[in-house]
Protein backbone atom coordinates (compact mmCIF):
# COMPACT_ATOMS: atom_id res chain seq x y z
CA UNK A 1 0.00 0.00 0.00
CA UNK A 2 1.31 3.75 -1.10
CA UNK A 3 2.79 5.69 1.71
CA UNK A 4 0.43 8.23 3.35
CA UNK A 5 1.94 11.64 3.05
CA UNK A 6 0.69 12.85 6.48
CA UNK A 7 2.63 13.73 9.65
CA UNK A 8 1.53 10.02 11.07
CA UNK A 9 1.55 8.69 7.58
CA UNK A 10 5.34 9.80 7.84
CA UNK A 11 6.00 8.89 11.57
CA UNK A 12 4.17 5.02 10.77
CA UNK A 13 6.21 4.49 7.58
CA UNK A 14 9.28 5.44 9.55
CA UNK A 15 8.33 3.26 12.47
CA UNK A 16 7.34 0.20 10.47
CA UNK A 17 10.67 0.52 8.71
CA UNK A 18 13.08 0.92 12.23
CA UNK A 19 15.34 -1.92 12.74
CA UNK A 20 17.82 -2.25 15.93
CA UNK A 21 20.56 -1.71 13.28
CA UNK A 22 19.37 2.05 12.47
CA UNK A 23 19.17 3.04 15.97
CA UNK A 24 23.03 4.58 17.20
CA UNK A 25 24.80 2.78 19.96
CA UNK A 26 24.21 5.57 22.38
CA UNK A 27 20.43 6.03 21.84
CA UNK A 28 20.17 2.19 22.25
CA UNK A 29 22.54 2.58 25.47
CA UNK A 30 20.26 5.56 27.37
CA UNK A 31 16.92 3.80 26.22
CA UNK A 32 18.41 0.61 28.00
CA UNK A 33 18.67 3.22 30.97
CA UNK A 34 15.42 4.32 30.56
CA UNK A 35 14.11 1.04 30.99
CA UNK A 36 15.89 0.44 34.03
CA UNK A 37 14.71 3.72 35.63
CA UNK A 38 11.00 3.12 34.84
CA UNK A 39 11.49 0.30 36.59
CA UNK A 40 12.76 2.02 39.89
CA UNK A 41 9.05 4.15 39.50
CA UNK A 42 7.48 0.83 39.08
CA UNK A 43 8.94 -0.90 42.02
CA UNK A 44 8.35 2.78 44.49
CA UNK A 45 4.85 2.80 42.70
CA UNK A 46 4.09 -0.87 43.52
CA UNK A 47 5.17 -0.42 47.37
CA UNK A 48 2.53 2.48 48.07
CA UNK A 49 -0.29 2.11 49.93
CA UNK A 50 -1.70 4.12 46.94
CA UNK A 51 -0.14 1.16 44.58
CA UNK A 52 -1.61 -1.65 46.75
CA UNK A 53 -5.29 0.16 45.56
CA UNK A 54 -4.18 0.11 42.20
CA UNK A 55 -3.26 -3.53 42.45
CA UNK A 56 -6.33 -4.48 44.47
CA UNK A 57 -8.97 -2.85 41.35
CA UNK A 58 -7.10 -3.93 38.55
CA UNK A 59 -4.97 -7.17 39.24
CA UNK A 60 -1.17 -7.79 40.04
CA UNK A 61 0.90 -7.13 35.94
CA UNK A 62 2.91 -9.33 34.55
CA UNK A 63 0.56 -12.40 34.29
CA UNK A 64 -0.09 -12.57 30.85
CA UNK A 65 -2.29 -9.93 30.13
CA UNK A 66 -0.34 -7.41 27.79
CA UNK A 67 -3.18 -4.83 27.96
CA UNK A 68 -3.74 -5.23 31.07
CA UNK A 69 0.30 -5.15 32.28
CA UNK A 70 0.23 -2.07 30.33
CA UNK A 71 -2.32 -0.59 32.10
CA UNK A 72 -1.70 -1.45 35.73
CA UNK A 73 2.23 -0.83 35.26
CA UNK A 74 1.19 2.94 33.65
CA UNK A 75 -0.89 3.74 37.03
CA UNK A 76 1.87 2.52 39.39
CA UNK A 77 4.61 4.36 37.45
CA UNK A 78 2.51 7.41 37.36
CA UNK A 79 1.42 7.82 41.01
CA UNK A 80 4.35 9.16 42.66
CA UNK A 81 5.13 11.20 39.94
CA UNK A 82 8.35 9.43 39.92
CA UNK A 83 8.60 9.03 36.06
CA UNK A 84 11.46 10.13 33.59
CA UNK A 85 10.70 12.90 31.28
CA UNK A 86 12.25 14.35 27.52
CA UNK A 87 11.93 16.51 25.38
CA UNK A 88 8.83 16.61 25.18
CA UNK A 89 6.90 15.10 27.34
CA UNK A 90 6.67 12.12 29.99
CA UNK A 91 6.71 9.26 27.47
CA UNK A 92 7.76 6.40 29.51
CA UNK A 93 4.62 5.06 31.23
CA UNK A 94 3.73 3.93 27.04
CA UNK A 95 7.13 4.07 25.29
CA UNK A 96 8.58 1.92 28.23
CA UNK A 97 5.55 -0.10 29.67
CA UNK A 98 3.91 -0.75 26.63
CA UNK A 99 6.85 -2.88 24.87
CA UNK A 100 7.58 -4.61 27.92
CA UNK A 101 3.97 -5.93 29.00
CA UNK A 102 3.83 -7.52 25.08
CA UNK A 103 7.91 -8.47 25.53
CA UNK A 104 7.40 -11.98 26.88
CA UNK A 105 4.42 -12.81 25.13
CA UNK A 106 5.72 -12.24 21.73
CA UNK A 107 9.07 -13.66 23.07
CA UNK A 108 11.33 -10.30 22.10
CA UNK A 109 14.92 -10.29 22.44
CA UNK A 110 16.67 -7.31 23.73
CA UNK A 111 17.42 -5.68 20.53
CA UNK A 112 13.50 -5.99 19.59
CA UNK A 113 12.32 -4.82 23.03
CA UNK A 114 14.81 -1.49 22.96
CA UNK A 115 13.59 -0.87 18.76
CA UNK A 116 9.90 -0.69 20.49
CA UNK A 117 11.15 1.23 22.83
CA UNK A 118 12.95 4.13 20.90
CA UNK A 119 10.12 3.80 18.02
CA UNK A 120 7.47 5.15 21.05
CA UNK A 121 10.04 7.68 22.40
CA UNK A 122 10.41 8.91 19.43
CA UNK A 123 6.99 9.26 17.89
CA UNK A 124 5.16 10.38 21.12
CA UNK A 125 7.86 13.02 21.93
CA UNK A 126 7.94 14.79 18.35
CA UNK A 127 3.95 14.80 18.69
CA UNK A 128 4.28 16.16 22.49
CA UNK A 129 6.62 18.55 21.08
CA UNK A 130 3.94 19.72 18.33
CA UNK A 131 1.54 20.76 20.80
CA UNK A 132 3.81 21.91 23.87
CA UNK A 133 3.24 25.51 23.32
CA UNK A 134 -0.67 24.83 24.83
CA UNK A 135 -2.79 24.09 27.82
CA UNK A 136 -1.05 21.03 28.34
CA UNK A 137 2.42 19.89 29.37
CA UNK A 138 4.11 17.49 31.69
CA UNK A 139 1.51 14.66 32.81
CA UNK A 140 -1.52 16.43 31.77
CA UNK A 141 -0.29 16.35 28.12
CA UNK A 142 -1.73 12.62 28.26
CA UNK A 143 -2.14 12.29 24.89
CA UNK A 144 1.52 10.95 24.31
CA UNK A 145 0.16 8.09 25.25
CA UNK A 146 -2.32 7.79 22.25
CA UNK A 147 0.90 7.88 20.21
CA UNK A 148 3.44 5.86 22.65
CA UNK A 149 1.18 3.13 23.34
CA UNK A 150 0.77 2.43 18.77
CA UNK A 151 4.34 2.96 18.57
CA UNK A 152 5.44 0.61 20.94
CA UNK A 153 3.08 -2.10 20.40
CA UNK A 154 3.15 -1.41 16.64
CA UNK A 155 7.16 -1.91 16.46
CA UNK A 156 7.24 -5.10 18.56
CA UNK A 157 4.78 -6.87 16.14
CA UNK A 158 6.05 -5.22 13.18
CA UNK A 159 2.94 -3.90 12.05
CA UNK A 160 2.46 -2.23 8.82
CA UNK A 161 2.80 1.59 8.86
CA UNK A 162 -1.04 1.61 7.54
CA UNK A 163 -2.35 0.01 10.60
CA UNK A 164 -0.11 2.84 12.60
CA UNK A 165 -1.75 5.68 10.55
CA UNK A 166 -5.43 4.01 11.43
CA UNK A 167 -4.86 3.34 14.91
CA UNK A 168 -3.20 7.14 15.19
CA UNK A 169 -6.08 8.11 13.48
CA UNK A 170 -8.61 6.35 15.79
CA UNK A 171 -7.09 7.24 18.80
CA UNK A 172 -6.21 10.64 18.78
CA UNK A 173 -10.08 11.07 17.72
CA UNK A 174 -10.65 11.20 21.93
CA UNK A 175 -7.69 12.95 23.29
CA UNK A 176 -7.66 13.03 27.35
CA UNK A 177 -8.39 16.91 28.59
CA UNK A 178 -7.55 16.67 32.19
CA UNK A 179 -8.96 18.38 34.50
CA UNK A 180 -6.87 19.97 37.10
CA UNK A 181 -9.12 19.64 39.82
CA UNK A 182 -9.04 15.77 39.82
CA UNK A 183 -5.56 15.27 39.08
CA UNK A 184 -3.90 17.44 41.88
CA UNK A 185 -7.07 16.82 44.12
CA UNK A 186 -7.78 13.13 44.32
CA UNK A 187 -6.03 10.07 43.63
CA UNK A 188 -7.79 10.01 39.95
CA UNK A 189 -4.31 11.53 39.02
CA UNK A 190 -3.11 8.21 39.14
CA UNK A 191 -4.78 6.84 35.78
CA UNK A 192 -3.64 10.10 33.66
CA UNK A 193 -1.38 7.96 31.49
CA UNK A 194 -3.51 4.50 31.92
CA UNK A 195 -6.50 5.64 30.46
CA UNK A 196 -4.90 6.76 26.96
CA UNK A 197 -2.69 3.74 27.21
CA UNK A 198 -5.86 1.78 27.18
CA UNK A 199 -7.47 3.99 24.80
CA UNK A 200 -4.66 3.70 22.37
CA UNK A 201 -4.27 -0.20 22.84
CA UNK A 202 -8.26 -0.16 21.95
CA UNK A 203 -7.26 1.62 19.00
CA UNK A 204 -4.65 -0.60 18.01
CA UNK A 205 -7.30 -3.70 17.86
CA UNK A 206 -9.89 -1.52 15.88
CA UNK A 207 -7.10 -0.93 13.20
CA UNK A 208 -6.12 -4.61 13.11
CA UNK A 209 -9.61 -5.30 12.65
CA UNK A 210 -9.74 -3.07 9.46
CA UNK A 211 -11.25 -0.29 11.34
CA UNK A 212 -9.78 3.05 9.85
CA UNK A 213 -8.92 6.69 11.58
CA UNK A 214 -8.03 10.05 10.12
CA UNK A 215 -4.63 10.27 8.63
CA UNK A 216 -4.50 13.62 8.63
CA UNK A 217 -5.95 14.27 12.80
CA UNK A 218 -2.71 15.88 13.26
CA UNK A 219 -2.86 18.84 10.87
CA UNK A 220 -6.01 18.88 9.67
CA UNK A 221 -8.12 22.54 10.30
CA UNK A 222 -10.65 20.59 12.98
CA UNK A 223 -7.59 18.07 13.93
CA UNK A 224 -5.99 17.72 17.20
CA UNK A 225 -3.06 20.30 17.15
CA UNK A 226 -5.74 23.11 16.44
CA UNK A 227 -7.62 22.16 19.52
CA UNK A 228 -4.33 21.58 21.35
CA UNK A 229 -1.59 23.91 20.36
CA UNK A 230 -1.59 27.77 20.95
CA UNK A 231 1.40 27.42 18.75
CA UNK A 232 1.54 24.11 16.79
CA UNK A 233 4.74 23.22 15.73
CA UNK A 234 3.72 20.09 12.83
CA UNK A 235 7.01 21.04 11.97
CA UNK A 236 8.67 19.08 15.37
CA UNK A 237 7.78 15.67 13.91
CA UNK A 238 10.10 16.03 11.37
CA UNK A 239 14.37 14.81 11.41
CA UNK A 240 13.69 11.53 12.23
CA UNK A 241 16.45 9.41 12.39
CA UNK A 242 18.61 12.65 12.84
CA UNK A 243 17.39 14.25 15.83
CA UNK A 244 17.33 11.50 18.53
CA UNK A 245 14.81 12.50 21.47
CA UNK A 246 15.58 9.77 23.79
CA UNK A 247 18.98 11.47 24.13
CA UNK A 248 16.89 14.54 26.11
CA UNK A 249 16.27 11.74 28.70
CA UNK A 250 15.87 13.12 31.98
CA UNK A 251 15.98 10.58 35.23
CA UNK A 252 14.44 11.46 38.41
CA UNK A 253 16.00 10.53 41.13
CA UNK A 254 13.24 11.71 43.65
CA UNK A 255 9.76 11.20 43.50
CA UNK A 256 7.38 14.09 42.92
CA UNK A 257 7.13 16.63 40.08
CA UNK A 258 10.11 17.70 37.97
CA UNK A 259 9.87 21.19 38.85
CA UNK A 260 10.53 20.52 42.49
CA UNK A 261 14.25 18.60 42.00
CA UNK A 262 15.84 21.90 42.14
CA UNK A 263 15.06 23.06 45.61
CA UNK A 264 15.10 19.40 46.96
CA UNK A 265 18.69 18.68 45.95
CA UNK A 266 19.03 22.02 47.36
CA UNK A 267 17.50 21.08 50.64
CA UNK A 268 19.71 18.01 50.69
CA UNK A 269 22.66 20.06 50.58
CA UNK A 270 21.54 22.22 53.41
CA UNK A 271 20.45 19.04 55.58
CA UNK A 272 23.67 18.41 57.46
CA UNK A 273 23.75 22.20 58.81
CA UNK A 274 20.41 22.35 59.63
CA UNK A 275 19.36 19.13 60.97
CA UNK A 276 19.87 19.52 64.65
CA UNK A 277 18.16 22.91 64.90
CA UNK A 278 15.55 22.66 62.38
CA UNK A 279 13.12 24.44 65.45
CA UNK A 280 15.52 27.49 64.91
CA UNK A 281 15.08 28.25 61.55
CA UNK A 282 12.42 31.24 61.00
CA UNK A 283 11.70 30.84 57.06
CA UNK A 284 12.91 29.44 54.03
CA UNK A 285 12.89 31.08 50.93
CA UNK A 286 12.89 29.09 47.76
CA UNK A 287 13.66 31.10 44.42
CA UNK A 288 12.68 29.34 41.15
CA UNK A 289 11.76 29.20 37.59
CA UNK A 290 8.27 30.09 36.25
CA UNK A 291 7.24 26.45 36.12
CA UNK A 292 7.95 25.73 39.63
CA UNK A 293 6.38 28.54 40.92
CA UNK A 294 3.18 28.03 38.52
CA UNK A 295 2.93 24.36 39.46
CA UNK A 296 2.88 25.74 43.39
CA UNK A 297 0.33 27.97 42.89
CA UNK A 298 -1.50 25.57 40.64
CA UNK A 299 -1.42 22.49 43.64
CA UNK A 300 -1.47 24.56 46.85
CA UNK A 301 -4.93 25.02 46.54
CA UNK A 302 -5.51 21.56 46.85
CA UNK A 303 -3.33 20.92 50.00
CA UNK A 304 -4.88 19.74 52.77
CA UNK A 305 -1.97 19.64 55.24
CA UNK A 306 -1.44 16.52 57.30
CA UNK A 307 -4.34 15.37 55.93
CA UNK A 308 -3.06 15.75 51.80
CA UNK A 309 -3.55 13.29 49.11
CA UNK A 310 -0.59 12.19 47.45
CA UNK A 311 -1.13 13.63 44.53
CA UNK A 312 -0.89 17.39 45.90
CA UNK A 313 2.12 16.80 47.56
CA UNK A 314 3.89 15.84 44.53
CA UNK A 315 3.61 18.87 43.38
CA UNK A 316 4.32 21.01 46.81
CA UNK A 317 7.54 22.46 47.11
CA UNK A 318 6.86 23.68 51.05
CA UNK A 319 6.57 19.96 51.96
CA UNK A 320 9.13 18.00 49.85
CA UNK A 321 11.66 20.79 50.80
CA UNK A 322 11.31 20.99 54.44
CA UNK A 323 11.03 16.91 54.13
CA UNK A 324 14.84 17.41 52.81
CA UNK A 325 15.71 19.55 54.83
CA UNK A 326 14.54 16.97 58.31
CA UNK A 327 15.54 13.62 56.55
CA UNK A 328 18.36 14.77 54.36
CA UNK A 329 16.68 12.97 52.07
CA UNK A 330 13.34 12.67 49.95
CA UNK A 331 12.01 8.66 48.64
CA UNK A 332 8.78 7.15 48.12
CA UNK A 333 8.51 6.18 52.08
CA UNK A 334 8.50 10.06 52.63
CA UNK A 335 5.10 10.27 50.38
CA UNK A 336 3.76 7.54 52.74
CA UNK A 337 0.64 8.31 54.92
CA UNK A 338 2.28 8.20 57.93
CA UNK A 339 5.31 10.46 56.73
CA UNK A 340 2.59 12.99 55.39
CA UNK A 341 0.50 12.98 58.54
CA UNK A 342 4.47 14.41 60.24
CA UNK A 343 3.25 17.83 62.03
CA UNK A 344 6.73 18.55 62.32
CA UNK A 345 7.61 18.41 58.32
CA UNK A 346 4.04 20.47 57.95
CA UNK A 347 5.49 22.75 60.69
CA UNK A 348 8.52 23.81 58.75
CA UNK A 349 6.73 23.78 56.03
CA UNK A 350 4.66 26.79 56.83
CA UNK A 351 8.06 28.41 57.04
CA UNK A 352 9.08 28.16 53.42
CA UNK A 353 8.02 30.78 51.06
CA UNK A 354 8.59 29.90 46.88
CA UNK A 355 9.57 33.20 44.72
CA UNK A 356 10.04 33.50 41.12
CA UNK A 357 13.66 34.46 39.81
CA UNK A 358 13.89 35.78 36.31
CA UNK A 359 17.53 34.73 35.88
CA UNK A 360 16.11 30.92 36.65
CA UNK A 361 12.74 31.67 34.53
CA UNK A 362 14.67 32.27 31.53
CA UNK A 363 17.22 29.57 32.03
CA UNK A 364 14.87 26.89 32.33
CA UNK A 365 12.79 28.39 29.33
CA UNK A 366 15.74 28.38 26.93
CA UNK A 367 17.03 25.08 28.07
CA UNK A 368 16.19 22.15 25.44
CA UNK A 369 13.76 20.76 27.72
CA UNK A 370 10.83 21.25 28.69
CA UNK A 371 10.03 24.24 25.98
CA UNK A 372 13.59 25.76 24.93
CA UNK A 373 13.72 23.38 21.48
CA UNK A 374 10.03 24.41 20.70
CA UNK A 375 10.40 27.88 21.53
CA UNK A 376 13.60 27.76 19.22
CA UNK A 377 11.56 25.81 16.61
CA UNK A 378 8.57 28.05 16.69
CA UNK A 379 10.69 31.32 15.68
CA UNK A 380 9.41 34.82 16.36
CA UNK A 381 5.89 34.09 17.50
CA UNK A 382 7.35 32.59 20.46
CA UNK A 383 9.30 35.57 21.10
CA UNK A 384 5.68 37.32 21.89
CA UNK A 385 4.57 33.92 24.01
CA UNK A 386 7.57 34.41 26.13
CA UNK A 387 6.05 37.60 26.56
CA UNK A 388 2.75 37.33 27.45
CA UNK A 389 4.45 34.74 29.91
CA UNK A 390 7.01 36.85 31.23
CA UNK A 391 6.11 40.72 30.71
CA UNK A 392 8.46 42.62 28.53
CA UNK A 393 7.89 43.31 25.25
CA UNK A 394 8.36 40.65 22.63
CA UNK A 395 11.64 42.13 20.79
CA UNK A 396 13.10 41.71 24.20
CA UNK A 397 12.88 37.86 24.03
CA UNK A 398 13.49 37.45 19.98
CA UNK A 399 17.36 37.94 20.71
CA UNK A 400 17.13 34.27 22.81
CA UNK A 401 15.78 32.61 19.51
CA UNK A 402 18.26 33.61 17.20
CA UNK A 403 19.92 30.97 16.93
CA UNK A 404 17.28 28.75 15.05
CA UNK A 405 15.92 24.90 15.86
CA UNK A 406 18.35 22.76 17.46
CA UNK A 407 20.17 20.69 14.63
CA UNK A 408 21.35 18.09 17.32
CA UNK A 409 20.49 16.85 21.03
CA UNK A 410 23.70 15.85 21.80
CA UNK A 411 23.92 18.79 24.13
CA UNK A 412 20.30 18.92 25.20
CA UNK A 413 19.64 20.09 28.71
CA UNK A 414 17.19 20.45 31.09
CA UNK A 415 17.73 23.56 33.30
CA UNK A 416 14.72 23.24 36.03
CA UNK A 417 17.05 25.11 39.47
CA UNK A 418 16.53 27.08 42.53
CA UNK A 419 18.15 28.70 45.11
CA UNK A 420 17.46 28.04 48.85
CA UNK A 421 18.17 30.57 51.48
CA UNK A 422 17.37 29.17 54.87
CA UNK A 423 17.08 32.07 57.65
CA UNK A 424 18.07 30.98 61.27
CA UNK A 425 16.74 32.97 64.29
CA UNK A 426 20.34 33.23 65.52
CA UNK A 427 20.83 35.91 62.65
CA UNK A 428 22.61 33.42 60.37
CA UNK A 429 22.11 32.71 56.60
CA UNK A 430 22.64 29.66 54.86
CA UNK A 431 22.42 29.37 50.91
CA UNK A 432 22.55 26.54 48.20
CA UNK A 433 21.98 26.62 44.40
CA UNK A 434 21.29 24.33 41.54
CA UNK A 435 21.48 24.91 37.99
CA UNK A 436 20.64 21.53 36.28
CA UNK A 437 19.27 18.94 39.22
CA UNK A 438 21.08 15.57 39.24
CA UNK A 439 19.22 12.99 36.80
CA UNK A 440 18.09 15.35 34.11
CA UNK A 441 19.33 16.12 30.79
CA UNK A 442 23.08 17.75 31.02
CA UNK A 443 26.57 16.46 30.69
CA UNK A 444 26.62 14.64 33.69
CA UNK A 445 23.71 12.55 32.91
CA UNK A 446 25.33 12.10 29.95
CA UNK A 447 28.48 10.78 31.08
CA UNK A 448 26.56 7.91 33.96
CA UNK A 449 22.93 7.82 32.87
CA UNK A 450 23.35 3.87 33.44
CA UNK A 451 24.83 4.65 37.04
CA UNK A 452 22.05 7.15 37.99
CA UNK A 453 19.21 4.54 36.58
CA UNK A 454 20.69 1.85 38.59
CA UNK A 455 20.78 4.12 41.70
CA UNK A 456 16.92 4.97 41.31
CA UNK A 457 16.14 1.34 40.58
CA UNK A 458 17.93 -0.40 43.71
CA UNK A 459 16.86 2.25 46.18
CA UNK A 460 13.16 1.75 45.34
CA UNK A 461 13.43 -2.46 44.41
CA UNK A 462 15.42 -3.66 46.70
CA UNK A 463 12.79 -3.38 49.81
CA UNK A 464 10.08 -4.68 46.81
CA UNK A 465 11.64 -7.61 45.14
CA UNK A 466 14.76 -8.04 47.40
CA UNK A 467 18.78 -7.31 46.88
CA UNK A 468 19.31 -10.59 45.17
CA UNK A 469 16.06 -10.13 42.27
CA UNK A 470 16.89 -6.59 42.04
CA UNK A 471 20.79 -6.81 41.62
CA UNK A 472 19.93 -9.85 38.65
CA UNK A 473 17.49 -7.28 36.99
CA UNK A 474 20.82 -5.01 36.90
CA UNK A 475 22.57 -7.88 35.14
CA UNK A 476 19.62 -8.41 32.40
CA UNK A 477 19.39 -4.39 31.71
CA UNK A 478 23.27 -4.01 31.48
CA UNK A 479 23.58 -6.82 28.45
CA UNK A 480 19.95 -5.97 26.93
CA UNK A 481 21.39 -4.16 23.87
CA UNK A 482 22.38 -7.80 22.92
CA UNK A 483 20.42 -9.68 25.41
CA UNK A 484 18.37 -13.16 23.64
CA UNK A 485 14.71 -14.14 24.03
CA UNK A 486 15.51 -15.88 26.86
CA UNK A 487 16.98 -12.90 29.18
CA UNK A 488 13.87 -11.03 28.35
CA UNK A 489 11.84 -13.45 29.63
CA UNK A 490 13.91 -13.60 32.75
CA UNK A 491 13.57 -10.46 33.18
CA UNK A 492 9.52 -10.51 33.40
CA UNK A 493 9.69 -13.30 35.09
CA UNK A 494 11.15 -11.54 38.16
CA UNK A 495 9.23 -8.85 38.02
CA UNK A 496 6.32 -11.33 38.07
CA UNK A 497 7.22 -13.06 41.18
CA UNK A 498 7.88 -9.41 42.93
CA UNK A 499 4.50 -8.74 42.12
CA UNK A 500 3.37 -12.37 43.13
CA UNK A 501 5.00 -12.12 46.37
CA UNK A 502 3.51 -8.98 47.45
CA UNK A 503 -0.13 -9.50 47.22
CA UNK A 504 0.54 -12.73 49.03
CA UNK A 505 1.94 -10.48 51.39
CA UNK A 506 -0.68 -8.11 51.46
CA UNK A 507 -3.45 -10.88 51.54
CA UNK A 508 -1.63 -12.08 54.49
CA UNK A 509 -1.37 -9.83 56.67
CA UNK A 510 -5.60 -9.40 56.24
CA UNK A 511 -8.00 -10.55 58.70
CA UNK A 512 -9.45 -14.00 58.15
CA UNK A 513 -12.74 -14.78 58.34
CA UNK A 514 -14.26 -16.29 61.93
CA UNK A 515 -15.05 -19.84 61.43
CA UNK A 516 -17.87 -19.47 64.12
Amino acid sequence: MAAVDTITGRLAAWVAGLSAGDIPERIRDVAASQLLAHLGALAAGAGHQLGGRVIEAFGPPFRGDAEQTAYVSAALTMLLDFDDTMYAGHVSHSSVGVPLAYAEPLRLDGPSLLTAVVAANETAARVTAAATLGPHRGQTAAHTHLVGAVAGRGSAEGAEARQLVDAWGIALTMPPWVLERGFFGSDAKALTAATPVRTALDAYAAAAAGMHGAPDILEHRDGFLARFAILPLPQAAGHLGDLWHTETLSIKLHPGCAYIDGAVEAAIALHHRVADSIDQIDKVVVEAPIFTVGMEAHSAAHLDGPRSGVAAITFSIPYNVATALIRGRLTAGDLSAAAIADERTWGLARRVEVREARDLSLRALLATSPVGAALRLAGEPAAAWLAALLGGDASDYAAQLVRGPESSFEDAEKAMGARLTVSMSTGEQLTAGVDIPLGFAGPDLRRRHRDLARMKFLQAAEPWMGEEAASEVCRLLEGLPSAGRDEVARLCLLLRDAFSRRRERRQGARPQPSSG
